[in-house]
């Protein structure tokens, strides 16, 4: 119990700053939750980021099936931005006022899960007997401990986007590894137009989109002061420095990195599958998709969402009937496809959608290697020393050998 207050302590601390300036505006999407017709009714309560009309209306087609199906129910559902959704569990906790269910983004879930804030399913996934139709990774994300915390919900990973024109007019294909990005960066590189983009802003976008050529090289945060990590760093260092890839990618998000490559600024980008729906929508460029380059080593990082029950919930049974129930084949599928998100399991993944679309499929078939960032509950301390470390070398303002060194020191004794 000790140990669970003093994770919650420091994560509030962690996130003080944030939680005193946070805008963390929440609505009620749920039409049903009118008092006149709610009487005698269980009130289950739900909170999710999902922000987009669309991908609102999908989450909000999967209550009211549920809510049909069991009429004794009532889901009162509570849109959080992204940004505030951990301030708000906070101080949720702090307060006794959590939600029943809540979507996660699962490299936050072992975090939350260590403190206490989540309720313990093994025995519920384990009688449900499903667990084994998860991929590796997302399933992974939801455990700490040797116990389950939740049920993956939707997956994403990374890939390299790319110019079709612009690699067919400079003679090259889609580079394969670390050598042939470099030289299909170089010959890509033009006036108004860089080779290749990723995102090393000192967010968790940095860290995600780091990590791969990480592993790439056989390295890992364990092991960080490796020849592997420099190799990485080096790589996009040495991408900066010949002027392949713009030195403004420190302060670049990866939606502003899609926005460049959709308009032509860009020939390569690494990004990942969210922004199929917006490039099919807005590109003004001729584009296509294939795996990340490798290094000794093919790998990508998994991204998404997981859904969890809090300890405090009341009415966890039927928290974990919605669960399940999300999780039915013809509510996930549509959820998903809304929302231009890879399922979490590998039964749902078959489906054609994913299957016979030439972008989606490179994502897909990634999904069987796609690696969760399931380091521990003090994983974000981590990310966050991974983020000043690449913003220190692609500055200038250490080498990649003193750089990775310091950050492997602080990163040893946050590792479980």
């Amino acid at each position: 119990m000790m140990k669970k207050l003093f994770l919650l302590f420091a994560m509030s601390l962690f996130l003080f700053i944030a939680a005193c300036s946070s805008s963390s505006t929440s609505s009620n999407d749920n039409d049903s939750s009118d008092s006149n017709s709610n009487e005698g009714k269980v009130q289950i309560t739900w909170w999710d980021y999902n922000a987009p009309e669309a991908t609102q209306q999908a989450i909000n087609d999967i209550i009211a099936a549920y809510e049909k199906e069991n009429p004794n129910v009532d889901i009162i559902r509570t849109y959080v931005p992204f940004a505030d959704l951990k301030n708000k569990l906070l101080m949720g906790t702090a307060a006794g006022e959590l939600p029943d269910i809540v979507a996660i983004d699962n490299p936050d879930h072992q975090a939350f899960s260590a403190a206490g804030v989540f309720a313990d399913i093994t025995k519920e996934v384990e009688e449900w007997g499903e667990a084994d139709q998860y991929f590796e990774g997302p399933m992974s994300s939801t455990m700490y401990d040797g116990k389950n915390y939740g049920i993956p919900n939707s997956s994403n990973n990374l890939a390299l986007y790319y110019n079709a024109d612009m690699l067919k007019e400079a003679g090259i294909e889609p580079p394969q590894n670390w050598e042939e990005l470099m030289v299909a960066a170089e010959k890509l590189t033009k006036e108004g137009v860089y080779g290749v983009a990723v995102s090393a802003i000192k967010t968790e976008q940095g860290t995600f989109q780091f990590l791969p050529f990480v592993w790439q090289q056989g390295s890992d945060l364990d092991k960080f002061n490796s020849q592997g990590t420099i190799d990485a760093i080096n790589l996009w260092k040495e991408l900066v420095d010949k002027g392949y890839m713009s030195k403004e990618v420190i302060a670049q998000d990866q939606e502003a990195t899609a926005v460049q490559f959709a308009t032509g600024k860009v020939a390569m980008m690494v990004n990942g599958t969210w922004q199929i729906p917006f490039l099919e929508k807005e590109a003004k460029v001729n584009w296509s998709v294939t795996t990340l380059p490798a290094g000794k080593e093919g790998s990508t990082i998994l991204g998404g969402e997981n859904w969890a029950i809090t300890e405090s919930s009341e009415n966890k049974e039927i928290a974990w009937d919605i669960v399940k129930f999300i999780q039915k084949e013809e509510h996930l599928k549509n959820y998903l496809q809304t929302a231009g998100r890879l399922p979490s399991r590998k039964d749902v993944i078959q489906d054609p959608f994913w299957q016979n679309d030439e972008h989606l499929k490179t994502f897909a078939d990634a999904m069987e290697v796609a690696k969760a960032r399931a380091y521990g509950p003090d994983y974000p301390k981590i990310s966050e020393t991974v983020q000043e470390m690449i913003q220190q070398v692609l500055t200038g303002a250490k080498s990649s050998e003193d750089a990775v060194k310091e950050a492997d020191e602080k990163i040893k004794p946050l590792l479980p």
